[in-house]
């Protein structure tokens, strides 16, 4: 991994007033044409896709950028993997949810929390910054999960299924289609001294023949509604499932999708137009 060659996009976004709505909409639109990995910036936005998976009409669907509401410029280069931690410890700050969780990375002091949840981030989503990531983490904390079997699907970091463990849950599988997120879940989950997870690198196919009273899939909208029905029958009785990874108004094809499966929305939680469902069945 460390030879793999990545092509950096660094976007600012104007006018200032509007700047974190159009930043929200300008990433979820690069999460939807490939990019793996975002940085907020102060101008705007830093993002990231494996140069093998570049092309040269890779911004072509990205639609804010025809927006006549902002103006956003851009400016691209090759990086190398083995920078990525230099990036992240200039970028990445400690963050604490709830006064319960804390989220850092090693070079971070530790915080007096319930829950000290220590991540190198890499190139892997899940640091607790993002506002999905930020709101499952909430929900596994007002959520018991002593004793529950669960599964962490696009499970990035793996830092929510880290702290479903942490909580007491004792079977956990964390899957992630991409193998540096499945590489860098693998060694999260060793640097938090966790016992009862199993990392697995694929997709949804990986879920044949098993079952989970806890379900938390952190994804896409699109990817989410193709998978849902897997979600559900793995879903043991009286089990939950969360949901994250997409905005306020794609709440009712979510729902209505979750519906036709058996599943009955119950929370839900929303922080700058992003929001995570919580389902029962």
């Amino acid at each position: 991994m460390a030879d793999n060659i990545y092509i950096g996009y660094y976007f600012k976004v104007n006018p200032t007033a509007s700047r974190g709505v159009g930043v929200e909409i300008l990433i979820a639109e690069l999460g939807y044409a490939g990019f793996e990995s975002f940085v907020e910036t102060e101008e705007g936005a830093t993002a990231y896709i494996q140069k093998e998976e570049w092309h040269g009409q890779i911004l072509e669907d990205v639609q804010i950028l025809n927006s006549e509401e902002f103006e956003i410029s851009y400016t691209f280069d090759e990086i190398k993997q083995t920078n990525w931690n230099a990036e992240w410890e200039k970028n990445f700050n400690p963050i604490v949810v709830d006064d319960l969780c804390a989220v850092r990375a090693p070079f971070h002091d530790k915080f007096d929390t319930a829950f000290d949840i220590v991540i190198e981030p890499k190139m892997s989503f899940g640091t607790g910054h993002h506002e999905t990531t930020h709101m499952m983490i909430q929900h596994i904390l007002k959520n018991k999960f002593s004793k529950k079997s669960v599964l962490d699907m696009g499970c990035g970091t793996g830092v929510l299924a880290i702290l479903a463990e942490m909580k007491g849950a004792t079977k956990l599988d964390a899957i992630d289609i991409d193998n540096w997120c499945y590489l860098n879940s693998v060694e999260n989950v060793e640097r938090n001294n966790c016992e009862q997870i199993s990392v697995y690198e694929g997709d949804v196919n990986l879920l044949d023949g098993k079952h989970y009273d806890v379900v938390i899939a952190n994804i896409n909208r699109n990817i989410l509604l193709q998978d849902i029905p897997r979600y559900a029958d793995c879903l043991n009785t009286e089990g939950m499932l969360f949901l994250s990874g997409f905005y306020k108004q794609d709440i009712p094809m979510i729902e209505e999708a979750c519906q036709k499966n058996g599943l009955k929305l119950v929370d839900q939680l929303e922080r700058n137009n992003w929001v995570a469902l919580k389902f029962v069945n």
